[in-house]
């Protein structure tokens, strides 16, 4: 079994408002160049349902999956199938789909400890240890929850 990922960010708002901009507001922390689409990247969506898609909308419109919901409770839980390969391209076959579940957690009324869970790497085949490794790196989550804390404190 591979490692499991886990990050946090504790923000200064309530956790509806955390929920809120880390589902509805992705472009407002989400760096545009990580995209895996063909055209450059103008928004990303969580449709916000069980069930819902998770995708990137191009600059000319085009749509490209990344992956499913597969929770959506809020303003408590998130969970995404991570559909992205080692080749940074869509898999829809969700038997090869990593987990990412993000819990918000009230500290206080007005502050929200996120934690991050990104697992089942071992789905992906052969380049879940890649994933991993990425997502855990220097560009991968470490980088996106300090930006996402930025967007949610300013939104």
């Amino acid at each position: 079994m591979l490692t499991v990922v886990k990050k946090s960010v504790t923000v200064d708002v309530d956790r509806q408002r955390a929920f809120e901009v880390f589902t509805t507001r992705l472009m407002t922390w989400w760096p545009p160049e990580y995209h895996i689409g063909a055209a450059d990247m103008a928004d990303f969506v969580i449709e916000p349902k069980a069930g819902g898609r998770w995708y990137e909308v191009g600059v000319d419109g085009s749509e490209c999956d990344t992956g499913r919901v597969l929770v959506f409770d809020p303003p408590r839980r998130l969970v995404l199938a991570w559909h992205i390969t080692e080749e940074w391209g869509y898999d829809p076959d969700p038997e090869h789909s990593s987990e990412v579940e993000v819990q918000f957690i009230a500290e206080s009324p007005s502050r929200t400890r996120v934690e991050l869970e990104h697992r089942g790497f071992e789905r992906h085949g052969a380049g879940g240890a890649q994933i991993r490794d990425v997502v855990d790196g220097p560009g991968g989550w470490d980088a996106l929850l300090p930006r996402y804390g930025e967007a949610a404190s300013t939104a």
